[in-house]
């Protein structure tokens, strides 16, 4: 499975994309990514073996023009709470990055655009969430562009990182959401 737009690719990860994901995983620009840090060439082949089952919500973003990855975009199914498991998975929150050297060239946004579309059309889609740091500015510059709505600040709402003294880094979080019909129109 793959998607394409004018200038990416966004396709399956294979093992051979471990340098161009280390590139940008070695030091996650923002600290929800902190988890996925990948400290050698080698953890990131590994990280590959990983990610080539993935072939329907997790893409490599790939410049066409020359086959290089310059980051990722994921989402997968969540069942509404309180269907009690009876209703069809519809509603994602993806989560995408994008390696330093790409950014402002809008390389985020026609990836987004074009997931989301995969989303809502090919995967049933009801509703699209995303969560971003209230100091990326960037993240919540594309939510909007995307037409998602701010929906809420959470105040010390996770931490990813911790404080020199051990203790939990707590972030302020923005909720931005888009509905099918909102999407369509």
């Amino acid at each position: 499975m793959a998607i394409e737009t004018e200038r990416l690719i966004l396709r399956p990860f294979a093992e051979s994309d471990a340098a161009d994901v280390y590139e940008y995983l070695h030091k996650p620009a923002v600290n929800c990514f902190a988890s996925m840090k990948l400290d050698t060439l080698e953890d990131a082949k590994e990280e590959m073996k990983k990610r080539v089952g993935e072939t329907e919500y997790y893409f490599a973003i790939v410049l066409k023009e020359s086959g290089k990855v310059i980051g990722e975009i994921d989402a997968y199914p969540e069942s509404d709470p309180h269907s009690n498991g009876s209703e069809t998975p519809d509603t994602f929150s993806p989560c995408w990055m994008l390696n330093l050297n790409y950014t402002g060239k809008g390389y985020a946004y026609e990836a987004a655009h074009a997931f989301f579309d995969y989303l809502f059309s090919e995967k049933g889609a009801r509703r699209i969430y995303a969560y971003t740091e209230d100091y990326n500015k960037p993240s919540q510059h594309l939510c909007e562009k995307l037409g998602m709505r701010r929906e809420g600040l959470f105040l010390d709402f996770i931490s990813f990182v911790n404080n020199p003294d051990g203790t939990p880094r707590y972030e302020n979080t923005y909720q931005y959401a888009i509905l099918k019909k909102e999407w369509n129109s």
